[in-house]
Protein backbone atom coordinates (compact mmCIF):
# COMPACT_ATOMS: atom_id res chain seq x y z
CA UNK A 1 0.00 0.00 0.00
CA UNK A 2 1.00 3.52 -0.70
CA UNK A 3 1.05 5.68 1.83
CA UNK A 4 1.79 9.73 0.72
CA UNK A 5 3.19 12.14 2.58
CA UNK A 6 0.91 14.72 3.40
CA UNK A 7 0.95 18.23 5.20
CA UNK A 8 -1.81 17.11 7.80
CA UNK A 9 -0.59 16.17 10.51
CA UNK A 10 2.53 18.95 10.10
CA UNK A 11 2.62 21.44 12.84
CA UNK A 12 2.18 25.18 12.43
CA UNK A 13 5.93 25.77 13.08
CA UNK A 14 6.58 23.03 10.28
CA UNK A 15 4.56 24.70 8.05
CA UNK A 16 5.66 28.09 8.47
CA UNK A 17 9.02 26.62 7.97
CA UNK A 18 8.23 25.08 5.09
CA UNK A 19 6.52 28.18 3.53
CA UNK A 20 9.33 30.29 3.90
CA UNK A 21 11.70 27.39 2.36
CA UNK A 22 9.51 27.73 -0.67
CA UNK A 23 9.54 31.21 -0.79
CA UNK A 24 13.55 31.87 -0.41
CA UNK A 25 13.68 29.04 -3.69
CA UNK A 26 11.16 30.96 -5.84
CA UNK A 27 13.13 33.80 -5.25
CA UNK A 28 16.26 32.55 -6.04
CA UNK A 29 16.58 33.58 -9.63
CA UNK A 30 18.68 30.83 -12.15
CA UNK A 31 18.81 28.09 -9.64
CA UNK A 32 19.08 24.81 -10.21
CA UNK A 33 16.78 21.88 -8.69
CA UNK A 34 18.55 20.87 -5.63
CA UNK A 35 19.11 16.76 -5.29
CA UNK A 36 17.11 16.67 -2.50
CA UNK A 37 13.73 17.80 -4.72
CA UNK A 38 14.75 14.98 -6.90
CA UNK A 39 13.59 11.39 -6.75
CA UNK A 40 15.34 9.80 -3.64
CA UNK A 41 17.24 6.56 -4.88
CA UNK A 42 16.67 3.99 -1.82
CA UNK A 43 18.15 1.05 -3.29
CA UNK A 44 21.54 3.12 -3.55
CA UNK A 45 21.53 2.70 0.25
CA UNK A 46 22.18 -0.39 2.87
CA UNK A 47 19.03 -0.77 5.26
CA UNK A 48 19.13 -2.28 8.72
CA UNK A 49 16.58 -3.75 10.76
CA UNK A 50 15.65 -2.19 13.76
CA UNK A 51 12.98 -1.44 16.71
CA UNK A 52 11.40 1.85 18.00
CA UNK A 53 10.01 2.83 21.00
CA UNK A 54 8.36 5.48 21.51
CA UNK A 55 5.64 7.31 23.78
CA UNK A 56 2.42 9.10 22.43
CA UNK A 57 -0.67 11.10 23.87
CA UNK A 58 -3.65 8.58 22.47
CA UNK A 59 -6.22 12.01 23.21
CA UNK A 60 -5.11 13.37 20.15
CA UNK A 61 -5.22 10.52 17.68
CA UNK A 62 -8.08 7.92 16.29
CA UNK A 63 -5.83 5.11 17.37
CA UNK A 64 -2.31 3.57 16.75
CA UNK A 65 -2.84 1.13 13.49
CA UNK A 66 -2.84 2.67 10.10
CA UNK A 67 -6.33 3.41 8.87
CA UNK A 68 -6.44 4.13 4.82
CA UNK A 69 -8.86 7.12 3.56
CA UNK A 70 -9.98 9.94 5.75
CA UNK A 71 -10.15 10.11 9.38
CA UNK A 72 -11.50 12.47 12.43
CA UNK A 73 -8.34 12.19 13.78
CA UNK A 74 -5.15 11.26 12.62
CA UNK A 75 -3.64 7.72 13.74
CA UNK A 76 -0.62 7.42 15.11
CA UNK A 77 1.53 4.65 12.77
CA UNK A 78 0.20 7.44 10.07
CA UNK A 79 1.71 9.99 11.20
CA UNK A 80 4.99 7.59 12.54
CA UNK A 81 5.65 6.39 9.34
CA UNK A 82 4.98 9.77 7.29
CA UNK A 83 7.58 11.26 9.51
CA UNK A 84 9.62 8.38 8.10
CA UNK A 85 9.18 9.08 4.86
CA UNK A 86 10.12 12.63 5.38
CA UNK A 87 13.08 11.19 6.92
CA UNK A 88 13.86 9.30 3.82
CA UNK A 89 14.29 6.33 6.79
CA UNK A 90 11.59 4.09 4.28
CA UNK A 91 10.45 4.46 0.87
CA UNK A 92 7.32 5.92 1.19
CA UNK A 93 6.07 4.32 -2.12
CA UNK A 94 6.60 1.00 -0.78
CA UNK A 95 4.16 1.52 2.52
CA UNK A 96 3.72 -0.20 5.41
CA UNK A 97 4.25 -3.85 4.47
CA UNK A 98 7.56 -2.49 1.98
CA UNK A 99 9.63 -1.71 5.49
CA UNK A 100 8.32 -5.05 6.83
CA UNK A 101 6.43 -3.46 9.59
CA UNK A 102 5.32 -4.83 13.06
CA UNK A 103 3.74 -4.06 16.08
CA UNK A 104 3.94 -4.82 19.43
CA UNK A 105 0.57 -4.51 20.36
CA UNK A 106 -3.23 -2.20 19.07
CA UNK A 107 -3.90 0.66 20.82
CA UNK A 108 -7.86 2.18 20.25
CA UNK A 109 -8.95 5.83 19.71
CA UNK A 110 -7.93 7.88 23.22
CA UNK A 111 -5.38 5.31 24.68
CA UNK A 112 -1.49 6.01 25.20
CA UNK A 113 1.10 4.33 25.23
CA UNK A 114 4.68 5.35 27.27
CA UNK A 115 6.20 1.71 25.60
CA UNK A 116 5.19 1.42 22.33
CA UNK A 117 7.39 -0.62 20.04
CA UNK A 118 7.81 -1.13 16.28
CA UNK A 119 10.19 -3.03 14.22
CA UNK A 120 11.03 -2.44 10.60
CA UNK A 121 13.38 -1.99 8.06
CA UNK A 122 14.94 1.32 7.31
CA UNK A 123 17.43 2.67 5.75
CA UNK A 124 21.44 2.54 7.23
CA UNK A 125 24.51 4.88 7.17
CA UNK A 126 27.33 2.12 7.39
CA UNK A 127 29.41 1.05 4.94
CA UNK A 128 29.52 -3.01 6.36
CA UNK A 129 27.63 -4.99 8.47
CA UNK A 130 27.59 -4.02 12.11
CA UNK A 131 24.74 -5.59 14.22
CA UNK A 132 22.35 -8.41 13.89
CA UNK A 133 20.99 -7.14 10.66
CA UNK A 134 22.15 -5.42 7.35
CA UNK A 135 21.05 -5.26 3.45
CA UNK A 136 23.94 -3.91 1.19
CA UNK A 137 22.46 -1.28 -1.18
CA UNK A 138 21.00 -3.12 -4.21
CA UNK A 139 22.70 -0.96 -6.90
CA UNK A 140 25.65 1.42 -6.60
CA UNK A 141 25.38 4.80 -7.98
CA UNK A 142 26.94 8.04 -8.34
CA UNK A 143 24.87 11.08 -5.93
CA UNK A 144 25.33 14.24 -6.18
CA UNK A 145 25.28 15.21 -2.40
CA UNK A 146 22.44 17.45 -1.39
CA UNK A 147 22.79 21.18 0.39
CA UNK A 148 23.00 20.62 3.79
CA UNK A 149 21.74 23.85 4.51
CA UNK A 150 18.13 22.99 3.07
CA UNK A 151 15.27 22.58 5.57
CA UNK A 152 14.71 19.37 3.07
CA UNK A 153 18.13 17.66 3.27
CA UNK A 154 18.37 17.94 7.77
CA UNK A 155 14.57 16.14 7.36
CA UNK A 156 16.05 13.55 4.86
CA UNK A 157 19.29 13.04 7.83
CA UNK A 158 22.04 14.20 5.49
CA UNK A 159 22.47 17.27 7.01
CA UNK A 160 25.23 15.81 9.40
CA UNK A 161 25.52 12.44 7.32
CA UNK A 162 25.29 13.58 4.07
CA UNK A 163 24.01 10.22 2.27
CA UNK A 164 24.73 11.00 -1.02
CA UNK A 165 28.37 10.65 -0.73
CA UNK A 166 28.53 7.41 1.01
CA UNK A 167 28.68 5.41 -2.15
CA UNK A 168 29.93 7.49 -4.67
CA UNK A 169 32.21 5.52 -6.89
CA UNK A 170 35.98 6.62 -8.47
CA UNK A 171 38.69 8.59 -7.21
CA UNK A 172 40.54 11.51 -9.30
CA UNK A 173 43.63 10.31 -10.12
CA UNK A 174 45.51 13.80 -8.82
CA UNK A 175 43.43 13.49 -5.87
CA UNK A 176 45.49 12.82 -2.60
CA UNK A 177 44.95 9.36 -0.36
CA UNK A 178 42.47 10.41 2.28
CA UNK A 179 42.41 8.09 5.45
CA UNK A 180 38.55 5.97 5.40
CA UNK A 181 36.97 6.78 8.36
CA UNK A 182 33.76 4.45 9.64
CA UNK A 183 30.91 6.48 9.28
CA UNK A 184 28.08 6.63 12.22
CA UNK A 185 25.17 5.62 11.86
CA UNK A 186 22.45 7.51 11.33
CA UNK A 187 20.74 9.39 14.78
CA UNK A 188 17.35 7.40 14.27
CA UNK A 189 15.48 9.34 17.06
CA UNK A 190 16.76 13.18 16.74
CA UNK A 191 15.88 12.73 13.23
CA UNK A 192 11.96 11.41 13.42
CA UNK A 193 11.51 13.88 16.56
CA UNK A 194 12.79 16.62 14.78
CA UNK A 195 9.99 16.01 12.46
CA UNK A 196 7.59 14.36 14.48
CA UNK A 197 4.70 16.13 16.44
CA UNK A 198 4.99 16.27 20.43
CA UNK A 199 2.19 14.18 21.31
CA UNK A 200 4.87 11.61 19.70
CA UNK A 201 8.17 10.94 20.61
CA UNK A 202 10.76 8.39 19.68
CA UNK A 203 12.59 7.01 22.98
CA UNK A 204 15.06 4.56 21.28
CA UNK A 205 16.21 2.46 19.28
CA UNK A 206 17.64 -1.13 18.80
CA UNK A 207 19.04 -3.04 16.32
CA UNK A 208 17.34 -6.24 15.97
CA UNK A 209 17.82 -10.05 14.06
CA UNK A 210 16.22 -10.01 10.55
CA UNK A 211 13.58 -12.42 12.38
CA UNK A 212 13.10 -10.12 14.73
CA UNK A 213 9.06 -9.58 15.57
CA UNK A 214 7.94 -6.64 17.59
CA UNK A 215 4.96 -8.47 17.84
CA UNK A 216 5.87 -12.17 18.66
CA UNK A 217 8.89 -11.52 20.62
CA UNK A 218 7.51 -9.64 23.45
CA UNK A 219 7.32 -11.49 26.50
CA UNK A 220 5.14 -9.48 28.72
CA UNK A 221 2.72 -6.47 28.16
CA UNK A 222 1.90 -3.71 31.18
CA UNK A 223 -1.09 -1.48 30.90
CA UNK A 224 -1.52 1.45 33.42
CA UNK A 225 -5.04 2.77 34.32
CA UNK A 226 -5.46 5.74 36.27
CA UNK A 227 -8.21 6.38 38.51
CA UNK A 228 -9.44 8.47 41.44
CA UNK A 229 -11.37 7.20 44.77
CA UNK A 230 -14.22 9.44 44.12
CA UNK A 231 -17.13 6.83 45.06
CA UNK A 232 -15.47 3.82 45.05
CA UNK A 233 -13.99 1.59 47.89
CA UNK A 234 -10.46 0.93 46.71
CA UNK A 235 -10.31 -2.00 48.92
CA UNK A 236 -13.08 -4.14 47.63
CA UNK A 237 -11.27 -3.33 43.81
CA UNK A 238 -7.88 -4.86 44.99
CA UNK A 239 -9.90 -7.81 46.30
CA UNK A 240 -11.48 -8.28 42.95
CA UNK A 241 -8.02 -7.51 40.85
CA UNK A 242 -6.43 -10.61 42.44
CA UNK A 243 -8.84 -12.91 41.03
CA UNK A 244 -7.73 -12.24 37.58
CA UNK A 245 -3.86 -13.45 38.34
CA UNK A 246 -3.19 -16.93 36.85
CA UNK A 247 -4.90 -18.45 33.47
CA UNK A 248 -7.95 -17.60 33.06
CA UNK A 249 -10.59 -17.27 29.92
CA UNK A 250 -11.55 -13.86 29.60
CA UNK A 251 -14.49 -14.07 26.89
CA UNK A 252 -16.68 -12.32 29.12
CA UNK A 253 -13.72 -9.89 29.90
CA UNK A 254 -13.40 -8.51 26.46
CA UNK A 255 -15.17 -7.19 22.78
CA UNK A 256 -15.84 -10.49 20.75
CA UNK A 257 -14.45 -9.70 16.91
CA UNK A 258 -15.52 -12.08 15.02
CA UNK A 259 -13.04 -11.24 12.35
CA UNK A 260 -10.27 -13.26 14.18
CA UNK A 261 -12.40 -16.29 14.67
CA UNK A 262 -10.85 -16.45 17.96
CA UNK A 263 -11.26 -20.08 20.03
CA UNK A 264 -9.31 -19.76 22.49
CA UNK A 265 -9.64 -17.24 25.17
CA UNK A 266 -7.56 -18.40 27.83
CA UNK A 267 -4.98 -15.90 28.85
CA UNK A 268 -2.50 -15.58 31.78
CA UNK A 269 -2.23 -12.48 33.90
CA UNK A 270 0.89 -12.22 36.16
CA UNK A 271 0.18 -8.87 38.22
CA UNK A 272 -3.01 -6.88 39.03
CA UNK A 273 -2.14 -4.37 41.53
CA UNK A 274 -3.62 -1.18 42.73
CA UNK A 275 -1.48 1.31 44.09
CA UNK A 276 -1.83 5.02 44.72
CA UNK A 277 0.50 7.23 42.27
CA UNK A 278 3.77 8.41 43.74
CA UNK A 279 2.70 8.20 47.32
CA UNK A 280 0.68 11.42 46.73
CA UNK A 281 -1.55 13.04 49.17
CA UNK A 282 -4.94 13.57 48.49
CA UNK A 283 -6.14 16.09 46.35
CA UNK A 284 -6.67 19.05 48.32
CA UNK A 285 -10.06 20.48 46.44
CA UNK A 286 -12.00 16.96 46.42
CA UNK A 287 -10.15 15.32 49.38
CA UNK A 288 -9.57 12.10 46.69
CA UNK A 289 -6.77 10.06 45.98
CA UNK A 290 -5.64 9.03 42.26
CA UNK A 291 -4.59 5.74 42.07
CA UNK A 292 -3.25 3.13 39.24
CA UNK A 293 -4.44 -0.07 38.23
CA UNK A 294 -1.04 -1.99 36.89
CA UNK A 295 -2.27 -5.33 34.90
CA UNK A 296 0.62 -7.05 33.49
CA UNK A 297 -0.22 -10.32 31.43
CA UNK A 298 1.64 -12.50 28.09
CA UNK A 299 -0.98 -11.35 26.00
CA UNK A 300 -4.71 -9.60 26.35
CA UNK A 301 -7.83 -9.91 23.92
CA UNK A 302 -9.67 -7.13 22.24
CA UNK A 303 -10.27 -4.24 25.18
CA UNK A 304 -9.57 -6.84 27.68
CA UNK A 305 -8.13 -3.91 30.37
CA UNK A 306 -10.86 -1.68 29.77
CA UNK A 307 -13.59 -4.80 30.60
CA UNK A 308 -11.88 -5.19 33.85
CA UNK A 309 -11.75 -1.86 35.00
CA UNK A 310 -15.13 -1.42 34.45
CA UNK A 311 -16.32 -4.69 36.61
CA UNK A 312 -13.64 -3.11 38.92
CA UNK A 313 -15.25 0.12 39.56
CA UNK A 314 -18.75 -2.15 39.68
CA UNK A 315 -17.19 -3.69 42.80
CA UNK A 316 -15.72 -0.13 44.09
CA UNK A 317 -18.94 1.17 44.16
CA UNK A 318 -20.39 -1.66 46.43
CA UNK A 319 -22.80 -2.50 43.78
CA UNK A 320 -20.97 -5.88 42.99
CA UNK A 321 -19.36 -8.38 44.74
CA UNK A 322 -15.39 -9.28 44.34
CA UNK A 323 -16.45 -12.39 43.66
CA UNK A 324 -18.35 -11.16 40.66
CA UNK A 325 -14.62 -11.89 38.80
CA UNK A 326 -14.01 -15.26 39.90
CA UNK A 327 -17.56 -16.00 38.16
CA UNK A 328 -16.90 -14.13 35.06
CA UNK A 329 -13.60 -15.92 34.27
CA UNK A 330 -15.71 -19.49 35.36
CA UNK A 331 -16.78 -19.87 31.71
CA UNK A 332 -15.98 -23.53 31.02
CA UNK A 333 -19.16 -25.69 32.27
CA UNK A 334 -17.04 -28.84 31.97
CA UNK A 335 -14.16 -27.49 34.53
CA UNK A 336 -15.78 -25.37 36.73
CA UNK A 337 -14.18 -23.32 39.44
CA UNK A 338 -14.69 -23.99 43.34
CA UNK A 339 -15.64 -21.23 45.46
CA UNK A 340 -12.11 -18.80 45.58
CA UNK A 341 -11.75 -18.31 49.24
CA UNK A 342 -13.62 -20.14 52.57
CA UNK A 343 -16.96 -18.61 52.91
CA UNK A 344 -17.57 -17.68 49.79
CA UNK A 345 -20.65 -19.40 47.34
CA UNK A 346 -19.31 -21.66 44.50
CA UNK A 347 -19.03 -19.25 41.86
CA UNK A 348 -21.66 -19.45 38.68
CA UNK A 349 -20.59 -20.82 35.51
CA UNK A 350 -20.73 -17.65 33.04
CA UNK A 351 -20.23 -18.98 29.30
CA UNK A 352 -21.98 -15.88 27.60
CA UNK A 353 -21.34 -11.90 28.46
CA UNK A 354 -23.05 -10.11 30.31
CA UNK A 355 -24.03 -6.75 28.43
CA UNK A 356 -22.30 -3.71 30.18
CA UNK A 357 -20.26 -0.63 28.87
CA UNK A 358 -16.17 -0.69 29.23
CA UNK A 359 -13.96 2.18 30.79
CA UNK A 360 -13.03 4.49 29.37
CA UNK A 361 -10.31 5.11 26.94
CA UNK A 362 -8.54 8.29 28.14
CA UNK A 363 -6.92 6.67 31.68
CA UNK A 364 -5.96 3.85 30.21
CA UNK A 365 -1.94 3.27 28.87
CA UNK A 366 0.29 0.31 27.11
CA UNK A 367 3.15 1.38 30.04
CA UNK A 368 5.96 -1.45 28.60
CA UNK A 369 6.09 -3.79 26.08
CA UNK A 370 9.05 -6.15 27.67
CA UNK A 371 11.77 -8.08 25.60
CA UNK A 372 14.60 -10.51 26.71
CA UNK A 373 17.97 -9.10 26.78
CA UNK A 374 19.22 -10.82 23.86
CA UNK A 375 16.61 -9.76 21.46
CA UNK A 376 17.16 -5.80 21.96
CA UNK A 377 19.60 -3.57 23.25
CA UNK A 378 17.86 0.36 23.45
CA UNK A 379 20.02 3.20 22.69
CA UNK A 380 19.24 7.19 22.51
CA UNK A 381 22.28 7.66 19.79
CA UNK A 382 24.68 5.91 17.79
CA UNK A 383 27.25 5.72 20.26
CA UNK A 384 29.93 8.35 18.34
CA UNK A 385 31.72 9.60 20.54
CA UNK A 386 31.97 12.57 18.53
CA UNK A 387 28.24 13.09 18.13
CA UNK A 388 26.54 15.88 20.11
CA UNK A 389 23.37 15.07 17.96
CA UNK A 390 21.04 14.92 20.92
CA UNK A 391 22.38 18.06 22.27
CA UNK A 392 21.16 20.37 19.26
CA UNK A 393 17.70 22.13 19.45
CA UNK A 394 15.40 21.36 16.13
CA UNK A 395 11.74 22.90 15.04
CA UNK A 396 10.22 21.40 17.94
CA UNK A 397 12.18 22.62 20.66
CA UNK A 398 15.22 21.16 22.62
CA UNK A 399 16.18 17.94 20.80
CA UNK A 400 16.55 16.34 24.53
CA UNK A 401 13.45 14.07 24.68
CA UNK A 402 13.95 14.35 28.36
CA UNK A 403 12.66 18.64 28.26
CA UNK A 404 10.52 18.57 25.68
CA UNK A 405 8.22 16.13 27.89
CA UNK A 406 9.14 17.85 31.39
CA UNK A 407 8.10 20.68 29.67
CA UNK A 408 4.71 19.06 28.47
CA UNK A 409 4.56 17.71 31.64
CA UNK A 410 4.50 21.04 33.90
CA UNK A 411 2.24 22.53 31.48
CA UNK A 412 -0.64 19.87 32.66
CA UNK A 413 0.64 20.55 36.16
CA UNK A 414 -0.71 23.70 35.60
CA UNK A 415 -3.86 23.26 33.79
CA UNK A 416 -4.53 21.12 36.68
CA UNK A 417 -3.81 23.36 39.15
CA UNK A 418 -6.08 26.09 37.21
CA UNK A 419 -8.97 23.50 36.81
CA UNK A 420 -8.99 22.64 40.22
CA UNK A 421 -9.23 26.62 40.62
CA UNK A 422 -12.26 26.68 38.94
CA UNK A 423 -13.96 23.84 40.69
CA UNK A 424 -12.69 25.57 43.72
CA UNK A 425 -15.00 28.89 42.64
CA UNK A 426 -17.78 26.95 41.38
CA UNK A 427 -18.26 24.97 44.71
CA UNK A 428 -18.60 28.65 46.66
CA UNK A 429 -22.26 28.81 44.71
CA UNK A 430 -23.12 25.56 44.07
CA UNK A 431 -23.05 22.85 47.05
CA UNK A 432 -21.66 19.75 45.19
CA UNK A 433 -24.60 16.74 45.27
CA UNK A 434 -24.88 13.78 47.74
CA UNK A 435 -23.79 10.60 46.62
CA UNK A 436 -24.40 7.46 47.89
CA UNK A 437 -21.46 5.71 46.53
CA UNK A 438 -19.61 3.81 47.55
CA UNK A 439 -22.55 1.76 49.56
CA UNK A 440 -19.87 -0.13 50.91
CA UNK A 441 -19.37 3.08 52.89
CA UNK A 442 -22.63 4.74 53.36
CA UNK A 443 -24.53 2.05 53.85
CA UNK A 444 -27.53 3.16 51.63
CA UNK A 445 -30.17 1.10 49.91
CA UNK A 446 -30.27 3.01 46.37
CA UNK A 447 -33.03 0.81 45.24
CA UNK A 448 -35.71 1.73 48.88
CA UNK A 449 -34.35 5.41 48.32
CA UNK A 450 -34.26 5.84 44.44
CA UNK A 451 -31.38 7.64 44.47
CA UNK A 452 -29.09 8.70 41.21
CA UNK A 453 -26.63 6.66 40.89
CA UNK A 454 -23.05 7.76 39.33
CA UNK A 455 -20.94 4.88 38.47
CA UNK A 456 -17.76 5.57 37.23
CA UNK A 457 -16.32 4.37 34.07
CA UNK A 458 -13.08 6.12 34.48
CA UNK A 459 -11.28 9.48 33.08
CA UNK A 460 -14.02 11.88 34.88
CA UNK A 461 -17.32 10.01 32.73
CA UNK A 462 -20.11 8.22 34.50
CA UNK A 463 -23.08 6.17 33.57
CA UNK A 464 -26.60 7.85 35.70
CA UNK A 465 -29.55 5.34 36.56
CA UNK A 466 -31.68 4.98 39.41
CA UNK A 467 -32.18 0.93 38.89
CA UNK A 468 -29.21 -1.10 38.35
CA UNK A 469 -29.33 -4.58 37.62
CA UNK A 470 -27.05 -6.79 39.20
CA UNK A 471 -24.15 -8.14 36.25
CA UNK A 472 -25.03 -11.71 36.34
CA UNK A 473 -28.91 -11.32 36.38
CA UNK A 474 -28.42 -9.08 33.10
CA UNK A 475 -28.90 -9.87 29.34
CA UNK A 476 -26.57 -12.15 27.65
CA UNK A 477 -24.59 -11.57 24.39
CA UNK A 478 -24.69 -15.02 22.07
CA UNK A 479 -21.96 -17.29 22.64
CA UNK A 480 -18.96 -17.25 20.94
CA UNK A 481 -19.29 -20.02 18.61
CA UNK A 482 -22.55 -19.22 17.30
CA UNK A 483 -21.21 -15.33 16.69
CA UNK A 484 -18.14 -16.77 15.19
CA UNK A 485 -20.07 -19.22 12.99
CA UNK A 486 -22.53 -16.31 11.45
CA UNK A 487 -19.46 -14.19 10.80
CA UNK A 488 -18.15 -17.00 8.62
CA UNK A 489 -21.10 -17.74 6.61
CA UNK A 490 -21.64 -13.73 5.81
CA UNK A 491 -19.16 -10.98 6.05
CA UNK A 492 -16.02 -14.18 6.01
CA UNK A 493 -17.72 -15.47 3.24
CA UNK A 494 -18.27 -12.34 1.10
CA UNK A 495 -14.68 -11.40 1.73
CA UNK A 496 -13.38 -14.84 0.36
CA UNK A 497 -15.24 -14.15 -2.75
CA UNK A 498 -13.91 -10.76 -3.41
CA UNK A 499 -10.26 -12.70 -2.66
CA UNK A 500 -11.36 -14.77 -5.04
CA UNK A 501 -12.29 -12.13 -7.91
CA UNK A 502 -9.12 -10.32 -7.30
CA UNK A 503 -6.99 -13.49 -7.37
CA UNK A 504 -8.82 -16.65 -8.63
CA UNK A 505 -5.56 -18.26 -7.72
CA UNK A 506 -5.67 -18.11 -4.30
CA UNK A 507 -6.69 -21.17 -2.96
CA UNK A 508 -4.33 -23.18 -5.06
Amino acid sequence: MTIPTSYANWSREELVARLRQLEGAGSASGSKSRASDKDFDFAAYPKRKIALKFCYSGWDYGGLAFQEGHTVLPTVENVLFDALARTKLVDPAKGFEGCGWERCGRTDRGVSSAGQVVSLWVRSALEQPDGPSYLPPERSTVTVAPDPTTADSQDAGVAEDDPGTLFATGTPADSPAVPSRRRPELQYVSMLNRVLPMTIRILAWSPVSADFSSRFACKYRHYKYFFTSHGLDVGRMRDGARRLLGEHDFRNLCKLDPAKQITSFKRRILRAEISSVDGRPSDQETGEDLYVFDLVGTAFLYNQVRHIVAVLFLIGTGLEHPSVITSLVNADPNNPYPAFQEGEPVPEVVDTKPEYQMADPLPLMLWECAYDDKDVSWRVTNGDSDSNEEQRAGPNGSSNVIHQLHSIHTRSRIYTAMNAQFLSAAQRYVSPPPSVLPLSRTGIDPTSHNSLLDIPLGGGTYRHTTKYIPLLQRKRLEHVDIVNQRWREGKGLRREARKLLVDPDADE
